[in-house]
């Protein structure tokens, strides 16, 4: 698919041709608005992801998703080839790069500003290499030394999520004293190694990890409590869309609601978040999550979304 192309469906005409566009200027993380919680869109470029599996798994379908989500108003579109979700299997990183690296090109050619969602620092040197701006390291405790290397080279922001084990462990390491004081002090531990490795505080920002070795209960005590992760003295992203603690939450008559069906839950979240303070929420669909993030700014002007400046603690 013509980089250049809008998604069948997102512009004026009805042809399901695609509608051209000019190439866009690159993005720059400094130019994201700071007047309100950021929304990253999520593009799964993956036959397996645990909402929108096979959906995107193409090249073509994963840019009209991804630019139908930059024209829609997404301030970030989150690229990842490789499922995360409990019990998933490993990709190669060759494949990995295979499936996202055609769809980074074709949307920051657009004009979007991409992170590049990844475990492996191969691949996230890769996507720096083809237009992205942001590595998003959804590895946790198991961060690759090449990762914090990579980010103190290129000063990517870089995306800190908090998960223990793996995607075929995890649901089994969710023992903790305090949910939210015990995965700030683990993010601060691997925050150290990434200042060890000459990695700027203003270029990190912080995930709890909603989902990744955390129970349903932990989940929202993470949510309730993110002060309590801004006391690092990162940005916060807040990654719930959709998952599995949602559909618990919205079950009827014994049957937990589908991926498809969380998400006004999920802009429900998003809207507490930003009055919260969080910089950014992750979410599937983009236009209730930017609604959302608008009447937060009316009601509480963000002042929590600028890191502070912390010292290497």
């Amino acid at each position: 698919m013509d980089s250049l192309a809008a998604a069948p469906g997102t512009g004026p005409a009805t042809t399901p041709l695609p509608i051209l566009r000019k190439p866009r200027p690159a993005a720059h993380f400094k130019d994201l608005p700071t007047d309100r919680t950021l929304v990253m869109g999520i593009v799964n470029v993956t036959p397996d992801s645990f909402s929108d599996g096979g959906q995107h798994a193409t090249a073509e379908a994963a840019i009209a998703a991804g630019l139908r989500m930059f024209y829609a108003g997404a301030d970030i579109i989150d690229v990842g080839g490789e499922s995360t979700r409990p019990g998933a299997v490993e990709v190669s990183v060759d494949e990995e790069k295979r499936r996202v690296l055609p769809v980074i090109e074709a949307l920051v050619k657009a004009g979007a500003l991409v992170s590049i969602d990844t475990t492996h620092a191969a691949t996230a040197a890769a996507a720096l290499d083809a237009g992205a701006a942001i590595i998003n390291d959804v590895s946790g405790l198991t961060m690759e030394p090449e990762m914090a290397e990579l980010a103190a080279r290129t000063k990517a922001p870089y995306v800190l999520t908090h998960r223990r084990g793996n995607a075929s462990t995890m649901d089994s390491l969710t023992d903790y004293r305090n949910v939210a004081e015990d995965v700030a002090a683990e993010l601060a531990g691997v925050r150290d190694k990434l200042y060890a490795a000459g990695v700027a505080p203003e270029q990190i920002i912080v995930d709890p990890g909603l989902g990744f070795a955390k129970n349903d209960a932990q989940n929202w005590e993470l949510l309730a409590h993110l002060d309590v992760l801004q006391a690092l003295g990162h940005r916060v992203l807040v990654a719930a869309s959709r998952k599995r603690f949602l559909g618990t939450l919205l079950t009827v008559a014994g049957k937990a609601a589908v991926p498809a069906e969380r998400d006004a839950a999920t802009a429900a979240i998003t809207a507490i978040s930003a009055v919260r303070g969080a910089w950014a929420v992750r979410v599937h669909d983009v236009g209730p999550s930017l609604d959302a993030v608008k009447v937060a700014a009316r009601i509480a002007p963000p002042t929590a979304t600028k890191p502070a400046a912390p010292g290497h603690s």
